[in-house]
This record gives C-alpha cells, structure tokens and sequence, in this order.
C-alpha cells in the first residue's frame, strides 16, 4: 500500500501572491497556522508551525524552494508509536500554476507514511489539514477572511 495523496484548488489571484501567502510566516499565520508561523520558507531553512487544532510546535525542513512554482517541506509522520519505533518524515510538494484566467491552481500532494494503519490514520489527517489549508488560502485571499480564526478553540 503506497499512503499518498494529492489536493487541488484554484485560488483567483495571480501565482506571486498566492506563492508569497505560503512562504511568507505572517500571512501564513493569518489564515493557516492558528498557533502561528515562524520562519520564512527557504532552502535549506527548518520553521515552526504551531497549530491550535494538534497542540505542540511542528518543525518543518524546506528541502527546496523554486520561487512562484514549487515547494518542497519535510516534517515528522505522526504515525510513529512514541515507545517502540524511529521517528521518520513524510514529503510534501506543493506546486503553482497559472490559469489561462489569471488564476493560480495550487496542488498540495504528500507521501512517505509507513503501510500501516497508524500511517493510514496519519495520512487521512493530514489529507484534511491540507484541504483546509486549500480552502482557508483561497478565503484570506480573495475575501480577507480567516476561516480557521474560532475553528478549533
């Protein structure tokens, strides 16, 4: 069983400032991280994201940044059984692309959970955060309205 994914949303603004809204840690932090973001993201660079929704403070590896097209993050699977196994990341690639209409189409896909059913588990909940992250992007931007703002807390 190979545990992956991907989801996609069209965001009616141009690709720089959907792109700037992910790497920049204080917008990210408007509509995203509702524990908020800190660090900007760049190669080779390692940031916090806090999340009011999974308490604790999540480091995130930036393995690669190809400005306005592509990003490519590293952080730790949460399928890992705290007592008896080794910790291991999961990959995220997120892409942008312009629309014939001006639009940007950003696809988010992740891969890397062991084949079990903790793994399952893990990939199902990031599967969620990464539509809501979709959907939350797409409202902060074309509306200014935090979606997640009261979501969990």
């Amino acid at each position: 069983m190979d545990l992956k994914f991907e989801v996609t949303a069209r965001i009616n603004r141009p690709v720089s400032e959907v792109f700037e809204a992910v790497v920049n840690p204080e917008k990210l932090s408007a509509y995203f991280t509702t524990g908020g973001a800190k660090g900007r993201l760049e190669t080779g660079a390692t940031v916090l994201w806090d999340f009011h929704d999974f308490p604790g403070v999540f480091p995130v590896k930036v393995v690669d940044v190809d400005k306005d097209r592509r990003i490519v993050l590293q952080w730790q699977a949460e399928d890992v059984d705290k007592e008896s196994d080794e910790a291991y990341n999961s990959t995220v690639i997120m892409r942008f692309e312009p629309t014939e209409d001006g639009r940007t189409l950003v696809s988010i896909a992740e891969e890397g959970w062991r084949p079990t059913p903790n793994g399952l588990k893990s990939s199902y909940g990031n599967c969620q955060g990464w539509t809501q992250m979709q959907c939350s992007l797409k409202a902060y931007l074309e509306h200014g309205v935090n979606l997640r703002d009261g979501y969990f807390k």
